[in-house]
């Protein structure tokens, strides 16, 4: 048989051992050429743009008339 726990740990103490498993907030920042939001250090999905210049040719959307 493995070893088996004393006493019970309890959820305050549970809790501390596991703050820092927390999840963090993704940093969003705003586009200097089109104002989107977009993942820092990544290029625009809107633009296209990445560190001044333009790194992909993104194709306008096309509007469904209906």
């Amino acid at each position: 048989m493995g070893a088996l726990p004393k006493q019970r740990i309890t959820r305050a103490k549970q809790g501390f051992r596991r703050q820092h498993d927390k999840l963090t907030a993704a940093p969003i920042s705003n586009c200097p050429q089109c104002r989107a939001y977009r993942l820092s250090h990544h290029v625009c999905p809107s633009c296209g743009y990445y560190a001044g210049r333009q790194v992909l040719q993104i194709e306008a959307k096309a509007r469904r008339e209906e």
